[in-house]
């Protein structure tokens, strides 16, 4: 073989091979992307709730801080948490992120949803005015009550609690107000108004602090815990609302449960995070009922936490979210998640090649033997009266190629024991 075809050979053996490893790299990459989707969506839909409720309030601080890392965080107002579960629920609403309060879902029910943690507490408050609640509620029957319009988790514990109480619904004129629309009514002439919002909701605070306005401190707490274990016993401390006008008037013992984020399960991993780590910013402060650091907390009241939940609150933010900008540390960890495939294919590959290559170099050797051992398997079937003449023609052709053959070091050797077996059969030819 000359040096041509040597190259041309060699060249052969290269391109063979590249296109093996260029079509394995691109099967391997092709399997992890419809595995694993690397790349977080640029805009998020997030449910939130009615006009001056703590979940509308908060959910701008969320936006504001998803902005930062480049996220568009759009809010769509809702009645509340029971609209929120809707919303949640259905995959074809666009809603990925919401508020749930405890005691309204579980695992069972919500299968597509999981929790990302409790962020706050959400008290029932229970305002009245020109009422005397001395002798119980029966004072407000026939009155005119805000209870949360339909679909609010204020609506829906409100209901329970006074089924639980033997009291049905026409017991009192039960209103749909929002908490902004509750507090303009009750400041002008409703009678009472039940809302289920944070202590930081403005509403809460302007109602406390009105000395016109009262707040029901609930009777039997213990036992409302006991039947219902979402919810929890808060005291709001005398005077918190206003020191100057000592607002409440005295300590007021609350029932409350429990506000979730949750998302869907199919919600990027990368979003769950930045999501934890502005519930971190937002709610880790504390508060008139809780201490700094209590939450976001890891309580799967409801729904399991995520995966990527259950990573926060053990290690915190991925490492790179911590030290890179978080498109950039997107991007990296789509080069790492794609290098997978890479070290998974080139490397057994680069392990496999030198033996094709050996295997290739010995095989063009062992041909020139077939053809050797052909001519000895027919020199052993001639008599000894019989030509042989053209058993010489073929065995200098064959010293030929094998002169000409073109290995590598590595395989000379082999070359070498050819050429001497060669040597070898035509001795026995020359001594026919």
């Amino acid at each position: 073989m000359d040096e041509t075809e040597f190259t041309r050979v060699h060249r052969r053996y290269v391109v063979i091979g590249s296109v093996a490893v260029a079509v394995l790299f691109v099967a391997a990459v092709a399997v992890v992307l419809a595995i694993v989707n690397p790349t977080p969506p640029r805009t998020v839909v997030m449910t939130t709730g009615s006009a001056g409720s703590a979940y509308s309030e908060v959910a701008e601080r969320y936006r504001e801080i998803l902005a930062r890392d480049g996220v568009q965080l759009r809010l769509i107002p809702s009645a509340g948490a029971v609209e929120n579960l809707h919303r949640l629920s259905d995959p074809h609403s666009g809603v990925s992120v919401g508020f749930i309060r405890g005691g309204i879902t579980n695992a069972r029910k919500s299968p597509e949803l999981v929790s990302l943690g409790t962020v706050f507490y959400e008290p029932l408050w229970f305002f009245y005015r020109d009422v005397q609640l001395s002798r119980g509620l029966s004072e407000l029957r026939g009155k005119r009550i805000s209870i949360g319009p339909e679909g609010s988790g204020t609506r829906a514990l409100t209901l329970e609690l006074l089924a639980r109480n033997g009291i049905d619904q026409a017991f009192a004129e039960l209103l749909p107000f929002t908490p902004e629309m509750a507090e303009e009514k009750l400041l002008s002439g409703l009678q009472a108004a039940i809302m289920l919002t944070s202590w930081d909701s403005p509403v809460v605070r302007t109602l406390i602090a009105a000395t016109d306005v009262d707040l029901v401190s609930f009777p039997r707490t213990d036992a409302y815990v006991a039947l219902y274990p979402f919810l929890n016993k808060l005291v709001l401390p005398t005077g918190v609302g206003d020191l100057a006008k000592n607002r409440p008037p005295r300590d007021v013992i609350l029932i409350a449960p429990k506000a979730s984020l949750v998302v869907r399960s199919d919600l990027h991993p990368a979003i769950q995070y930045l999501l934890l780590a502005a519930a971190t910013e937002i709610h880790g402060g504390p508060g008139i009922f809780h201490k700094a650091g209590q939450f976001p907390a890891a309580e799967a009241t409801d729904l399991p936490l995520s995966d990527s939940a259950h990573q926060f609150y053990k290690s915190g933010r991925p490492f790179l979210q911590r030290y890179l900008p978080f498109w950039l540390a997107v991007l990296v960890g789509q080069l790492l998640i794609l290098a997978i495939p890479v070290v998974g294919v080139l490397y057994p590959m680069l392990r496999l090649a030198p033996a094709v290559y050996g295997w290739g170099m010995r095989r063009r050797i062992y041909r020139l033997y077939g053809q050797l051992k052909f001519l000895e398997v027919e020199l052993d079937r001639r008599r000894p009266e019989q030509d042989v003449t053209d058993l010489v023609g073929k065995l200098d052709r064959l010293e030929e190629r094998a002169n000409h053959l073109r290995v590598p070091a590595a395989f000379a050797h082999m070359l070498y024991t050819l050429r001497m077996h060669i040597s070898i059969v035509r001795t026995r030819i020359e001594k026919r």
